[in-house]
């Protein structure tokens, strides 16, 4: 077992007093059998009415109602973890799916459906092709499951330069591939791009990493990706790092679109304008 502590802090500056509207926070990490929450606290400043609730794929959530107006807003997070993950590849997959390509069984493919490409949508000539060349340069004609997944992690890995990236949103795979770099957000999205292209259920994930200096020193939340494997449920695969996802992966909101999870999100009336700094430590307790 390995014990985190984890400092999200996240402070607005506004051009002028404003009245804030509901802020939705995913701050929380997701506990299960994997990872147990020991301490968590919550200091927001102006005072502000909490409430928290679970959403449609189990993320705790918790949103902030503002009653005063204000020229500044400040959200602190500080919680401790025991994280169990500590052998991510000891798993089993069923019989059915050790070798690709398979079939996801009826009833898993319509719990799936919404992480699984989509048939009516176009393909991507683009992935398409690009999953031929990864495909060609293995000189295999038949692959392992787990095999061509972490392949393809170590692909994105290889090929794509990580780059701390301040724009919001997410860069299209296409342009990602185009580029040769990307933040971590958009590697995550490459790698979920391809595997639904190779018949995959994927999902984002956004949360925290330990250890790692290049990201680490970017002082922000880490994003990965999810597939779902047969027999072993979902499995976490980070292209930024070229490595499964483990103990020092700390996971707080997944989500079928990688937009849908920011940490914090909210709006404001008043004058436009606004800064903002995030500072992220994650530190690990003997």
């Amino acid at each position: 077992m390995k014990k985190f502590k984890i400092i999200h802090r996240t402070h607005y500056e506004f051009s002028s007093s404003v009245q804030l509207l509901p802020h939705t926070l995913r701050l929380r990490p997701r506990e299960g059998h994997e990872l147990r929450i020991e301490y968590s606290k919550l200091d927001i400043t102006p005072l502000v009415s909490l409430r928290w609730q679970r959403d449609v794929e189990g993320n705790c959530i918790s949103t902030a109602s503002f009653n005063t107006k204000t020229q500044s807003l400040t959200i602190s997070s500080e919680v401790v973890i025991q994280q169990y993950d500590l052998l991510p590849h000891d798993f089993l997959v069923s019989n059915y799916a050790v070798h690709y390509p398979f079939n996801y069984s009826p009833e898993d493919t319509i719990q799936l459906s919404p992480y699984l490409l989509n048939p009516a949508e176009p393909r991507s000539t683009i992935i398409d092709n690009w999953i031929a060349e990864l495909k060609s340069t293995s000189h295999k004609e038949k692959f392992q499951t787990f095999e061509l997944l972490l392949q393809l992690n170590q692909r994105i890995y290889q090929t794509v330069s990580y780059r701390i990236r301040e724009e919001e949103g997410v860069q299209p795979a296409e342009q990602t591939l185009a580029l040769g770099s990307g933040s971590c957000r958009d590697c995550a999205s490459l790698f979920m791009a391809a595997a639904k292209a190779l018949g995959f259920a994927a999902r984002f994930v956004s949360g925290y990493i330990h250890s790692h200096a290049a990201i680490a020193q970017s002082g922000s939340t880490h994003a990965w990706a999810e597939v779902f494997i047969p027999g072993a449920g979902w499995k976490g695969f980070d292209p930024t790092i070229g490595d499964m996802v483990g103990a020092d992966h700390i996971a707080v909101a997944v989500a079928r679109l990688p937009e849908s999870v920011p940490p914090v999100a909210g709006n404001f009336f008043g004058n436009p304008g606004s800064k903002m700094d995030v500072d992220v430590w994650v530190t690990e307790i003997e």
